[in-house]
């Protein structure tokens, strides 16, 4: 096939002209160029502002090492020192160990004359000490943060021809607005900075994540029209509402730093069609200064895993030996004129004219571009390149004998001396700057090598992937790893497609599997924080290297213990307080049902309230997590959890012994009239207040507008949601306790799942405060019976203020399944006790607990093949509808 050439663009380009002197600010004097915390600067003030920095640096031209930061003296710094020819050693800003370690190597290997970015000048010496070639303008790192010391060599007319280019396919002009979500040192994020400058458009400055709250706060404020991010972002936007937390006047969405998958490409692209925006996939290298190619956003969805055509200006061949692929090639103005590896290459002109990739691809039948694999030894953890053999130098440096691998973006390090584990990953981590738990080590024997003597890196990861597979099983052999998180976690919520981003809530988590999950976190991870099933694997991973919290909401304390507190250690464990809560409640149901005495009595009445409140709090956890996607769904499958089990208990005991009425089967007992008495129809009251729950909050979630409203501010529509539920309360029972079955009517009883809902929301020590208030408020004087006012109450505030709490660990599994089973128990147990409750309620109370324990034994299994089959078949949906989408896109 012959060469792709871009096609020219009916926009303008932006044109350019070789020269010492870089300038990157096109736009008017007037038009606003940063949005700062502080304000606005327009375009000419960031001009007068780099003006001064060129100025001070003089009309010698010097090797000026800047600390990126998305910061104004940065910015200031970075255009000032461009604009009079000094070339720039781009570095990572920040006072973290891996960014103050980068620095301080590059500032040794080569030596420059100038450190800025951090608002004055610190001049190591007048004028210079390096011959530097009239066409260098930058100089940055090729594989992120490993401190490869090997340095791209940029020219002038590379960085303003490869910002004109994306200016280009962006259509970029005065009017765009992007906001910062990449570093500026990595040379995505200094590409949106540059090509928006050029453009005449203009930066939103933020250093806050895509999941803050505050981001999206600013991004609505300023009205940004575009965003970059790298895969991970696009996780973590999922995370906080997906296309839906987008401003309405985004206008593209742009995405590189790693292959999306295709099928989140269609995602995305469709939702763009949809809401108005364009989403652009995007390939590139920081030797070819930033991008390379681009997916067209009309074509998103029928060439999805493509990486498009060329960018304006450049061309791609591929150099096959062999079948229709081989490594591709790349030529532009934006090429690299080449390596730096000491001082001296400083002075060096052009030394390539085409980028070889290291990149396996082929030609698709449309003329686009495809990557079919690597050639090199290159992997990507957190949108950052790492260098697999320097991290094997590294380790071979501090002494550590080891081989490295990658298995898809995993970073995978294999010793032979088992007590090099734990030093591997934390060298590693420290060298690197990610969380030690982002690192899969593994001991073995020996290092594989190839019938020809090469390492045998295919054998390392077979390795690594057969000792994944037979860890979970085991139990007590799965590794607090993201990829071991991952399995655990698809494990327990019967989704294998799971990967490494995704959270427990994420992946449909239930309060059917959310106890398994959790004592098996707790497991290998100690007292978990809160909010962990909004985590993700990889966050929860990080858990196990953070300090402790005095926060409820925070990382738990590593799992190191001395000699001295082993034994302590064994005799206690920890489990998380609404797992224990329900493990209480449910016996206190069966036990007070049941009529059990021991001594004074046992008539210890408020545990089915008090577990409406736990359901509430897990239904905003899960249900209507942040996490969630589709709320709409995720509470109608929280309601077939509920209803599946129930309607098929209820029923059959109904059709056997007439026992129940249709309406108890069908759960709605409480719209049949009655005498309002008590009577057996009315004994599964509790689950139908969840159903009838449930049910008019998926209609309501349907709402994209009220959906928005809740992801914007969870914890005010967690309390308009308890006044509103309180109001009805009120206009049921007045200002009296609530008689006989008012205490069981779901209006009655809809405040405490509501209430629920608050302490899940309670985020921070002053809203539980506030929460402990509404518990206190509320629960007195609903029954009239202190007692039982008092347990729901001690309950709710231990939910409240303790996320977990440490019992005897030889009761923690009994407490643990009965939790777990405390659904089928509560269905199952209304048959068990009645003959034994005059004579043996002891037995009748360990008898419908072991029912129940049993029922919802043989019922799991069984409801995980049914999800498989379920999920199997969306995919042949999915894949089914996806080809649709693509015939029609064609």
């Amino acid at each position: 096939m012959p060469v792709s050439q871009s096609e020219k663009s009916k926009h303008p380009v932006i044109t350019v002209s070789p020269a010492t002197s870089v300038d990157l600010l096109r736009g008017e004097p007037a038009a606003v160029a940063l949005c700062t915390d502080d304000g606005e600067v327009t375009h000419g003030e960031l001009a007068a502002l780099a003006d001064d920095v060129r100025d001070r640096l003089g009309t010698t031209r010097r090797l000026v090492l800047l600390e990126g930061s998305n910061t104004v003296p940065a910015l200031a710094a970075y255009l000032g020192a461009l604009r009079g020819g000094h070339p720039v050693l781009l570095a990572p800003g920040g006072d973290d160990e891996s960014a103050v370690r980068t620095r301080r190597t590059l500032i040794e290997r080569f030596d420059p004359d100038v450190i800025a970015g951090r608002g004055p000048l610190s001049e190591r010496r007048d004028g210079t000490a390096h011959t530097l070639h009239d066409d260098l303008a930058l100089l940055t790192s090729t594989s992120g943060s490993t401190g490869s010391p090997k340095l791209v060599r940029i020219s002038g007319e590379a960085l303003l021809s490869n910002a004109g280019a994306i200016a280009e396919y962006l259509s970029l002009g005065v009017a765009d607005r992007a906001i910062t979500t990449l570093p500026m040192h990595y040379c995505y994020g200094l590409s949106v900075i540059n090509s928006h400058l050029l453009a005449g458009g203009s930066l939103v400055l933020s250093d806050s994540s895509v999941s803050d709250e505050s981001f999206w706060q600013r991004a609505a404020q300023t009205r940004i029209t575009g965003l970059a991010g790298v895969p991970y972002t696009f996780e973590l936007l999922d995370v906080v509402g997906g296309a839906e937390r987008l401003p309405d006047s985004i206008r593209y969405l742009t995405q590189a730093g790693g292959r999306l998958p295709a099928e989140r490409v269609r995602e995305l692209a469709l939702a763009g069609r949809e809401r108005g925006f364009e989403f652009f996939t995007m390939y590139g290298q920081t030797e070819a200064t930033a991008r390379m190619s681009y997916l067209p956003p009309a074509d998103a969805v029928r060439a999805a895993g493509s990486i498009g055509r060329a960018i304006p200006g450049g061309s791609f061949r591929i150099d096959a030996t062999d079948g229709e692929s081989g490594e591709l090639v790349y030529s532009g103005p934006n090429v690299m004129l080449g390596y730096a590896e000491e001082p001296a290459d400083l002075a060096l002109g052009r030394t390539i004219h085409e980028l070889r990739t290291g990149d396996l691809a082929r030609w698709r039948a449309d003329g686009y571009v495809e990557i079919v694999g690597r050639m090199n030894r290159f992997v990507k953890v957190f949108g950052l390149r790492i260098d697999l053999d320097a991290v094997q130098d590294q380790l071979a440096v501090a002494g550590i004998s080891a081989r490295t691998a990658a298995d898809g973006e995993e970073l995978l390090v294999f010793v032979r001396n088992g007590r090099d584990a734990s030093s591997a990953r934390a060298e590693v981590s420290r060298r690197i700057g990610i969380p030690a738990s982002a690192v899969s080590v593994h001991t073995i024997d020996t290092f594989p090598v190839t019938s020809s003597g090469k390492p045998d890196n295919a054998a390392l990861v077979a390795h690594h992937r057969a000792e994944r597979a037979a860890a979970l099983p085991e139990g007590a052999t799965t590794r607090a790893t993201p990829s071991g998180l991952r399995d655990l976690l698809a494990v327990c919520t019967g989704r294998s497609e799971a990967t490494v981003h995704d959270s427990f809530a994420a992946l449909g988590g239930d309060s059917l599997s959310y106890v398994e999950a959790s004592v098996r976190l707790e497991e290998l991870l100690g007292p978990l924080p809160r909010d962990w099933p909004s985590l993700s694997a990889t966050e929860l991973a990080a858990l196990a290297d953070a300090p402790a919290s005095t926060d409820g909401a925070t990382q738990p304390a590593a799992k190191t213990q001395s000699t001295g507190t082993a034994g302590k250690r064994r005799a206690l464990a920890s489990i998380e307080t609404p797992v224990l809560i329900r493990a209480i409640a449910i016996v206190l149901i069966v036990g007070t049902h049941a009529d059990l005495f021991l001594g004074d009595g046992f008539s210890l009445k408020g545990g089915a309230h008090l577990l409406l409140v736990v359901a509430g709090y897990n239904l905003a956890r899960f249900a209507i997590s942040p996490s969630a996607r589709d709320r709409p769904r995720r509470l109608l499958a929280a309601v077939a959890h509920v209803v599946v089990p129930a309607v098929l208990w209820i029923g059959a005991v109904g059709l056997l012994s007439g026992k129940y009425a249709p309406a108890t089967a069908l759960l709605v007992n409480n719209a049949v009239p009655g005498d309002g008495l008590w009577n057996e129809q009315w004994q599964f009251w509790f689950l139908e207040a969840m159903v009838w729950t449930m049910l008019p909050l998926c209609a309501l979630f349907s709402i994209p507008a009220v959906d928005r409203l809740e992801r914007r501010a969870p914890w005010g529509f967690a309390i308009a949601a308890l006044g509103i539920a309180v109001v009805v309360r009120i206009a049921v029972l007045g200002a009296e306790p609530a008689q006989h079955l008012e205490r069981y009517a779901v209006a009655s009883v809809l405040w405490c799942i509501a209430l629920g809902a608050v302490v899940a929301r309670a985020d921070g020590t002053r809203r539980r405060i506030v929460a402990s208030f509404l518990t206190l408020a509320l629960v007195p004087g609903f029954f009239g019976e202190p007692l039982r006012e008092a347990i729901v109450a001690i309950g709710v505030l231990a939910l409240i203020w303790l996320p977990a709490v440490r019992v005897p660990a030889i009761l923690r599994p009994a407490l643990t399944t009965i939790a777990s089973a405390s659904l089928f128990i509560y269905l199952t147990h209304w048959i068990v006790y009645p003959p034994f409750e005059q004579a043996a309620p002891l037995i009748g109370t360990l008898l419908s607990l072991a029912v129940g324990i049993a029922a919802w034994a043989v019922y799991r299994p069984v409801q995980r093949m049914v999800r498989a089959a379920a999920q199997s078949l969306r995919g042949s949906f999915a894949e089914a509808r996806g080809s649709a989408d693509a015939q029609r896109a064609g």
